[in-house]
């Protein structure tokens, strides 16, 4: 593993240097007025270079060899040209472009994208990147071969519940937006994918920004955002057809349809999916279901889009993972657990019989998460005039559903019952099924207003206004005895259906903020200022002083400035430097177990990245270091606060220094090679670890301490990287081999060796060919085998520690989410 982790860092990180024949100057101007277009898109297609325009609307492209090319140019507000040149010598190419009928969609994300001379750190893929691996595999899955991104999967395959982490920050610290629009869990932060199946399918483009970013609405962005945009405009109608088949009876089968422009004004645009997999874990089935919907106006000056999508899943739980004892031990050491944890019946053979890396602790038939996820945007630009442009959007999300579960031997008192006397008998326990609900409603308003003052500065103003209301609640929906006095003499029965609900709450959360930014050109630099305010109230149920749930409420307010430079040398090579502090609130579980006594403070966190960029036309990197200095950093330490109960709790000192690297090399037309690496070092100074000593009848009865200095943070890895070499052997045929290596993740903060998860290095197969036929407009065949090499390796995990009865000895439990061995997806798309 070593030498695989030496091979991609020097890979990565080793300069490149291309010698080419050619230099291809472009100069971009209004057609009208024959002045130049300041921050215009050029690219060379069929090749890597891609770069904007200065103040004299000019890029030039170095070292590009001979050969015929098409040069294509884009700026909002006008018309795209694409002009064909043939290259046998250095070349000035002039190209006019003229007003656009119509408003680009690309201006709804425009105030939370970061743009080519920005200076941050940001990746965009566009659809044809998605499309490329999208056979049915969730989101995170299909980001996996960005820089500094860990992905994870519950049931080990990429389908139902996955998680992403950048940088080593997990979901909660990961903003993410639709169309501008917030889609974190106000409450918990996290992003389910898992809610919007096949979304990938709708989406048009994606940018992800690593470290804070430019402002964007939602929860602080601590690890990265990721700005997602779906559907833009499709002139032509087209019917479209994805089916897919893989390992595990895994299916995807998607139905998309566009009337393309109608009168020069409308367009419409529809999505239907369901997605089928019996999982690589035992039972870790998913049932998915979704749609997209989506229509739009298009005037002169003004475009209004509507927008409506919905999720409804149906995972069969695998969120507890196999115990360690299980997917590494011996026959002794699983009869050991079993012991250990009063394992009985049918639940201790399960786990004596499982194969080792699909075990599911679950039997229960209906072990199952059932949610549905309704969203509604309603989306608004017009160009008032010239130089300034507006944007507002309305929005609103319902989500509804529950998990269900078994709970075997459940104490009466556990849900607020009395145990039952039947006879001369007091029952006490009783066998239950329980449904958790989850009930919320989440709608607001985002804007923003882009002002082109003059040649050197842009601002721009924007913000957005929030609202949260969530209801949880949980019922016992059968029973194996009776729990109440009155059904006492049903004893016969061995059902009873009697609906209790034992515990009831409600949340409000508000968000508010406004933020202004803007961007002054100084010849070769360009200078970038952007201020945030954020407002967070949060009314929830928690402890008060005497240990009673009351209501409770906490308001918070947030500052976020962010300054920045990039300077642009004589070719497409830039350097950028920028400065951001970002703040963010704790979540529910941190509020909702705490007093106003214990409660933790929002965690701070200052940002410094420095990076070199550079494109050629057949060589493009990106280098960037960060530095990363939080204050009041949460994690989980163990420790028990005044109520009881073990919350993350706020360390002073915790850092990440890295360095990151994204490059791609096109040799040849037919060749490619994209490589990123991610180099880290992440820290908390002092860490103290509690770990909890159980007297005889299972109380908390004290709490040990260990001191650790300087530890690592629990789940980041000190190196990822991907290596993605394509060749293209036929016309419209391509095959790439993929690779992906991540260091040693630690399970918690104590730098652990035992607590760990290992270094793995997965190798994939995609092969692809797209051929025409008659009045089919593209008939694509698809193979993506995974995990060619059948690495036994697993990606997420975790972990706790206990002492029993005065033994020194720490007793630790670790848990693992295995991964798929070898298993394939395969693909049918028709496009008419």
């Amino acid at each position: 593993m070593k030498k695989r982790s030496l091979l991609f860092t020097l890979a990565a990180f080793s300069p490149i240097f291309l010698w080419a024949q050619n230099n291809l100057s472009v100069k971009v101007i209004d057609e009208k007025e024959n002045k130049p277009l300041v921050g215009a898109s050029v690219s060379i297609l069929g090749s890597l270079a891609s770069a904007q325009t200065n103040r004299q609307g000019v890029i030039s492209f170095k070292n590009v060899k001979d050969g015929d090319y098409i040069v294509r140019v884009s700026y909002i507000g006008y018309k795209s040209v694409e002009k064909q040149l043939m290259l046998d010598s250095s070349q000035e190419l002039l190209v006019s472009l003229s007003s656009q009928e119509f408003i680009a969609d690309e201006v709804i994300v425009h105030a939370t994208r970061a743009n080519t001379n920005a200076a941050t750190t940001y990746k965009n893929l566009s659809r044809q990147d998605i499309a490329k691996n999208n056979l049915g595999q969730d989101l995170p899955f299909l980001l996996d071969q960005t820089p500094g991104v860990v992905t994870y999967s519950d049931a080990g395959a990429g389908v139902g519940y996955t998680g992403i982490r950048v940088r080593g920050s997990d979901p909660t610290r990961v903003n993410v937006t639709l169309n501008g629009i917030p889609y974190n869990d106000a409450e918990s932060m996290g992003s389910f994918f898992v809610n919007l199946p096949d979304f990938a399918s709708s989406v048009d483009n994606i940018q992800i920004q690593r470290g804070v970013g430019t402002s964007t609405n939602g929860a602080g962005a601590f690890g990265a955002s990721i700005n997602i945009q779906t559907n833009t405009r499709t002139d032509t109608a087209y019917a479209e057809l994805d089916n897919s088949f893989g390992s595990f009876n895994t299916w995807k089968n998607t139905v998309r349809i566009g009337t393309g422009l109608i009168d020069n004004k409308f367009t419409f645009d529809g999505r239907l999916s369901r997605i089928k997999s019996d999982g690589f874990v035992d039972r870790g089935a998913s049932d998915l279901k979704s749609f997209f919907l989506s229509g739009a106006w298009y005037g002169k000056k003004s475009l209004l889009r509507a927008n409506v999508f919905s999720g409804k899943e149906k995972t069969y739980q695998a969120w507890n993972g196999v115990p360690e004892e299980k997917l590494f031990g011996t026959t002794q050491d699983v009869e050991s657990y079993i012991a250990a944890n009063g394992l009985q019946g049918a639940d201790a053979e399960n786990i004596r019989n499982a194969d080792p890396r699909r075990y599911n602790s679950f039997l229960y038939k209906n072990q199952n998460d059932n949610y549905q996820q309704d969203h509604y945007q309603l989306l608004f630009s017009t160009n008032v005039s010239e130089n300034l442009s507006l944007n507002a959007a309305l929005h609103y999300t319902r989500g509804r559903g529950y998990y269900e579960e078994y709970k075997a031997g459940a104490n009466y008192e556990d849900y607020g019952l009395t145990p039952v006397i039947v006879g001369d008998s007091t029952i006490s326990t009783t066998d239950l099924v329980r449904e958790r609900w989850l009930s919320n409603h989440f709608y607001g308003v985002t804007y923003s207003a882009q002002y082109k003052a003059n040649e050197r500065l842009n601002l721009t103003l924007g913000g957005a206004y929030n609202e949260y209301k969530g209801d949880h609640y949980g019922d016992v929906t059968w029973s194996r005895n009776p729990l109440f006095i009155k059904n006492a003499h049903e004893m016969g029965d061995e059902r009873f259906d009697t609906r209790y609900q034992y515990y009831f709450n409600d949340a409000k959360k508000t968000d508010f903020n406004v933020f202004a930014k803007g961007a002054y050109q100084l010849d070769r630099l360009s200078l970038f200022g952007d201020i945030q305010y954020r407002r967070v109230g949060y009314s929830f149920l928690g402890f008060d002083r005497n240990l009673n749930n009351v209501q409770q409420e906490a308001d918070l307010n947030f500052f976020n400035p962010k300054v920045g430079m990039t300077y642009q040398f004589a070719g497409n090579d830039q350097v950028y430097l920028s400065y951001a502090i970002g703040n963010k609130e704790p979540v529910r579980d941190d509020y909702e177990n705490s007093t106003p006594d214990s409660r933790p403070k929002a965690e701070r966190m200052q940002d410094i990245e420095l990076g070199y960029r550079r494109t050629t036309s057949r060589f493009s990197l990106g280098i960037n270091g960060y530095a990363m200095l939080y204050k009041d950093q949460l994690i989980l330490t163990g420790q028990i606060n005044d109520v009881g109960a073990q919350t993350r709790m706020n360390v002073p000192d915790s850092y990440r220094l890295g360095l990151e690297a994204d490059l791609k090399w096109q040799p040849v037309r037919n060749f490619s090679w994209a490589l990123t690496g991610a180099l880290s070092r992440n820290k908390i100074k002092d860490f103290y670890e509690y770990i909890n000593v159980y007297d005889a009848e299972w109380n908390v009865a004290d709490q040990k301490v260990n001191h650790y200095k300087s530890t690592t943070i629990a789940l980041s890895p000190s190196f990822v990287g991907s290596s993605e070499l394509a060749f293209v052997p036929i016309k419209n045929g391509e095959v790439a081999f993929i690779s992906k290596y991540v260091s040693r993740q630690y399970l918690d903060n104590t730098s652990n060796k035992d607590r760990s998860l290992d270094a793995f290095f997965v190798n994939n197969i995609r092969m692809s060919y797209q051929l025409k036929f008659k009045s089919v407009k593209n008939i694509g065949l698809s193979l993506l085998i995974n995990n060619i090499f059948n690495e036994k390796y697993e990606s997420n995990g975790y972990t706790y520690s206990s002492i029993y009865q005065g033994d020194p000895a720490i007793y630790t439990s670790n848990f693992y989410f295995p991964q798929a061995g070898t298993n394939f997806l395969l693909g049918l798309n028709l496009r008419f």
